[in-house]
């Protein structure tokens, strides 16, 4: 009896001790179920940037900036969604724009970079102006491999921003009542052109320089109140009704659609505090995307232009061009003016002397040191 009593004793002990065993080891189980679910959690919480583009809803580039952003999510595995907005959507204007980027209203930016000339005088290099660097592979080589993309975001970086990456778009082109077959056609014209370079390049063939907000273009032109307007290329120009309220459209030599902004870049610019807390393999992502959207952002409004100018022939425009003897007079008045730009400050000239060492490449050779002599500031 008592060995029997001994025997059951030592199998409750057993049982008791794998009892023991079995909670621990389903403790452990669903300890480390619980760390798998919350690590799939934390793998699929989705960072959302909230980016406002200045492209109006409807057009062209804003349909292409919408279907870009919302390529961001698939393409970062459900890691980082890009909610886009057009104009005016959140920030009434272009100053609300910047400063909602800034404070982090909004998470990132879609504008033309030379929005900012008054904020970063750097800007007005960062983009094409007259009778500068001309040709959209000429950017790109200046940004991605002279070294102008790290000093463009060491700039911005005091502004509290980060700059992704230059986004090619198009020409800006002249839209006028009458013909322009050379420079000096245009003495006496009142023009729409932006401020800054542009305007006081264009003054000095006599032109009375007239800023205005796009809205305002079509009216301005219909009623007469002048004679010629500048804006964006002929795909989105058509779609605003140019060819209803002018005849000709003034282009640059062949090759070249406009001597005074042949590349007017946009970006993407995000706030600096959002970049910083973003994986770098999604910051990687995020950069390379910008050049993917750059080259079929570009190719795709280069095709609508070719569709648009078929339309405006159609309506019985005629292009005029001016002459290279004319684009060699336009850059010969613009040098002063470049360097006038550039001594604002040290940034704007720092990003200046890149571009200036760049054209003065026998690559390039669009400036000599001859073109330099006696420039005031240089």
């Amino acid at each position: 009896m008592k060995s029997s009593k001994t025997i059951t004793n030592n199998c409750g002990a057993g049982a008791a001790s794998q009892r023991r065993r079995f909670l621990k080891t389903a403790a452990l189980g669903a300890a480390f179920a619980g760390a798998l679910m919350m690590g799939a959690g934390q793998a699929y919480a989705a960072t959302t940037w909230k980016i406002q583009s200045v492209w109006d809803a409807g057009t062209v580039g804003y349909d292409l900036f919408e279907e870009w952003c919302e390529s961001i999510e698939e393409k970062s595995g459900g890691e980082l969604i890009f909610k886009p907005f057009p104009a005016k959507a959140v920030a009434a204007d272009n100053n609300a724009l910047f400063e909602a980027v800034r404070n982090g209203v909004l998470q990132g930016m879609n504008p033309f970079t030379l929005y900012w000339s008054g904020k970063i005088p750097a800007s007005v290099f960062l983009s094409s102006y007259p009778a500068g660097p001309d040709q959209p592979h000429q950017w790109d080589t200046m940004f991605y491999s002279l070294g102008m993309l790290e000093k463009t975001r060491e700039i911005y970086k005091k502004f509290g921003l980060f700059y992704v990456g230059p986004i090619q778009h198009d020409s800006n082109i002249i839209h006028s009542k009458k013909p322009v077959n050379s420079l000096g056609d245009l003495k006496g014209m009142k023009i729409r052109v932006p401020g800054g370079m542009v305007a006081e390049v264009f003054q000095q063939f006599g032109v009375s320089t007239v800023s205005l907000p796009g809205s305002d273009i079509f009216p301005a032109l219909e009623k007469g109140t002048i004679d010629a307007a500048d804006y964006v290329g002929p795909a989105v120009n058509y779609e605003l009704g140019f060819s209803q309220v002018t005849d000709y459209i003034m282009f640059g030599p062949p090759g070249v659609m406009s001597i005074y902004q042949p590349v007017d870049l946009m970006d993407l610019t995000v706030n600096l505090r959002n970049w910083n807390n973003l994986d770098p393999k999604l910051q990687k992502l995020v950069e390379d995307e910008v050049r993917n959207y750059s080259q079929i952002h570009y190719l795709t409004i280069q095709k609508r232009n070719i569709e648009a100018m078929k339309k405006f022939r159609a309506d019985g425009d005629t292009v005029t061009r001016l002459s290279q003897a004319d684009l060699a007079e336009f850059r010969r008045a613009a040098i002063p003016i470049w360097y006038k730009w550039a001594n604002k400050d040290e940034d704007a000239r720092a990003i200046f002397d890149m571009q200036l060492e760049y054209m003065m490449n026998d690559t390039v050779g669009y400036v000599s040191e001859s073109d330099l002599e006696g420039v005031e500031g240089k």
